[in-house]
C-alpha cells in the first residue's frame, strides 16, 4: 500500500511524514522545501504478530508495510505547471490513496501561502488542480475512444462512464463522487484519475485542540463536512505532537497518549483508516522460521492470497489449512488445535478472513 501525503505548502506535510516514518525529511517554513518526493516504509502495527511471536519464538518477524510518499506542496496553477506542478501531479498518480493534510491550527510563526487559515478554501484549491489535470486526461481519452468506436461498438459503455466523470469534474466535483457499479469500477483500472483515488483528510490541529476536545475546532468540523459529502475519511492529528511522540520509547509513548486520553497514536489510526478506505486486510503465516503478515483485498479467495507468497503456490494450490488467530492462541499451539479438530481444510472458493492463520498446501 502506497500513500501519498499532499497539501499546500507549509501545512505540516513533511512534519507529519517525519513523525510517522522517522525518515528525517527536510522540513522548513518556506514553500517547496520538498522537491523530490521523500519515501518512507513503515511497519503496520499488529498486536496479533506480537502474540504469535510469543507462541512460536520464530527466527524472523515480517509485518505488513505501508509506503508513505511525501509529495511537494501544490499551489494554484499546478495543473498548468506552476510551482513544478506537473511533476508533483505525476507523483500523485503513482499512489493508491491520498493523505491530504489540511491546516487547522493557528501559528503566526508559520506562514500560510494564502495569508490566512481557511481549510475549505485550501481543499478547494488542491482539488481544483487535480480536477483540471483529470479533465485534460479525460478529454484525450474520450477523443481516443470516440475514434476507436467507429470500428468497435463495445466501447460505448466506457464512453458513457467517461461522460459521467467529465460531467462531475465540470461541476467542480471529484471523480470519486460518481456512483459506479462493481463491474464499472473494475473497468477503471487504467483510468488512473487523481480525483478518483480514495482520500483521508488529515486535519493538522494544535495540541490544545486535543486537550480541549477536537469538536471545538470549527476548522476541523468544516473539513469533516466536506469529507462526509464526498465519502472520504477525516483524521484529526497534530503533526507536531506526533513528531514529539515518535522520539519516545514505547513505554513512555503509551503513557504520553494515556495522559492525553488518546487510545492510539496518529500512525496507527492513519494506517487503520487507510486499510478500511482501500478495503484491505491481513492474513498471517506462522512457524518457527518466520511469523509474517500479508496484506490482501477483502474478498480475496485462497489461491490468490497464496499467490501473494509465491506464484507457484497459487498455480499449484491444493488446499488451505486455516485457523482463526484467536482460536490458535486459545489452544496454545497448532498441534493442540489440530487435536481438537479446529483447523479447517478450505478449497479454491474459500474467501480469506482478516486474522486467518494459514498453511497453503500446493504441488507444482
Amino acid at each position: 500500500m502506497k500513500l501519498g501525503i499532499v497539501g499546500l505548502p507549509n501545512v505540516g506535510k513533511s512534519t507529519l511524514f517525519n513523525a510517522i516514518t522517522n525518515a528525517g525529511a527536510q522540513s522548513a517554513n518556506y514553500p517547496f522545501c520538498t522537491i523530490e518526493p521523500n519515501v518512507g516504509v513503515v511497519a503496520v502495527p499488529d498486536e496479533r504478530l506480537d502474540k504469535l511471536v510469543d507462541l512460536y519464538k520464530p527466527k524472523s518477524v515480517v509485518p505488513a508495510s505501508v509506503e508513505f510518499v511525501d509529495i511537494a506542496g501544490l499551489v494554484k496553477g499546478a495543473a498548468q505547471g506552476e510551482g513544478l506542478g506537473n511533476k508533483f501531479l505525476s507523483h500523485i498518480r503513482e499512489v493508491d490513496a491520498i493523505v491530504h493534510v489540511v491546516r487547522c491550527f493557528e501559528n503566526d510563526d508559520i506562514v500560510h501561502v494564502e495569508g490566512s487559515i481557511d481549510p475549505a478554501r485550501d481543499i478547494e484549491t488542491i482539488n481544483l488542480e487535480l480536477i483540471l489535470s483529470d479533465m485534460e486526461i479525460l478529454d484525450k481519452r474520450i477523443t481516443r475512444v470516440e475514434k476507436a468506436m467507429k470500428g468497435d461498438k463495445s466501447l460505448a459503455k466506457e464512453l458513457e462512464i467517461l461522460g459521467r466523470f467529465k460531467e462531475a469534474l465540470g461541476n467542480g466535483k471529484c471523480a470519486r463522487t460518481v456512483e459506479l457499479t462493481p463491474d464499472e469500477e473494475e473497468s477503471l483500472v487504467d483510468f488512473n484519475l487523481l480525483t478518483y483515488k480514495p482520500v483521508i483528510y488529515a486535519c493538522n490541529m494544535g495540541e490544545d485542540d486535543f486537550l480541549g476536545g477536537i469538536e471545538s475546532n470549527e476548522r476541523y468540523k468544516a473539513v469533516k463536512a466536506i469529507a462526509d459529502e464526498e465519502g472520504s475519511e477525516t483524521l484529526p492529528i497534530c503533526a507536531q505532537m506526533e513528531a514529539e511522540i515518535a522520539e519516545l520509547p514505547k513505554e513512555e509513548k503509551e503513557m504520553f497518549l494515556s495522559d492525553l486520553g488518546i487510545e492510539k497514536g496518529g500512525l496507527d489510526l492513519l494506517i487503520q483508516r487507510s486499510y478500511d478506505l482501500l478495503g484491505l486486510m491481513s492474513f498471517l503465516t506462522a512457524g518457527e522460521p518466520e511469523v509474517r503478515a500479508w496484506t490482501i483485498k477483502k474478498g480475496t479467495k485462497a489461491p490468490k492470497a497464496a499467490g501473494k507468497i509465491h506464484s507457484d503456490i497459487e498455480r499449484g494450490f491444493i488446499r488451505a489449512e486455516v485457523i482463526n488467530y484467536q482460536t490458535l492462541l486459545d489452544c496454545g499451539s497448532l498441534a493442540a488445535a489440530r487435536d481438537k479438530g479446529l483447523i479447517r481444510s478450505e478449497g479454491k472458493e474459500y474467501v480469506m478472513q482478516d486474522g486467518d492463520v494459514v498453511l497453503f498446501r500446493f504441488n507444482v
